[in-house]
């Protein structure tokens, strides 16, 4: 690998602030061999050397799957469910465990397990919930 040692007047990627993206310039002052003053070939504005930025990835958004240990369960269950027994779910209510709750958005559930005070974990088709509870 080759050491090229930077001089006054050499092209170097940088970002401008002004075209507010990475472009050419040229070297107009150095700093301890590091590029100090540069010339943004763009605007021709000159500011302070800023290394160029590198693009960021895009943001992966992920659908909630339910996990196969949750489905195999919710299917092996599903069969004991019976719709007329389920009682409508509601924040202000207390549940017990293996209490069936039908909720207006994710349908039967089974109540897995109580979480502190408040909040209930519920088995739904879609996979596991946490909900708020009294």
């Amino acid at each position: 690998m080759q050491n090229t040692s930077l001089s006054v007047g050499d092209p170097i990627e940088g970002r401008c602030t002004k075209c507010r993206k990475n472009t050419s310039h040229i070297i107009i002052t150095l700093d301890e061999e590091a590029p100090g003053k540069v010339e943004c070939q763009t605007c021709s504005r000159q500011h302070k050397y800023r290394p160029p930025t590198v693009a960021k990835k895009a943001a992966v958004r992920k659908t909630a799957k339910p996990k196969d240990a949750d489905r195999k369960e919710w299917e092996s269950l599903r069969a004991d469910m019976e719709n007329t027994k389920a009682k409508t779910y509601s924040m202000t209510d207390t549940y017990k465990i293996n209490a069936l709750i039908d909720h207006p958005s994710f349908g039967l559930g089974i109540v897995q397990r109580i979480i502190g005070s408040q909040k209930v974990e519920i088995l739904f088709e879609e996979g596991r919930k946490t909900m708020r509870c009294q």
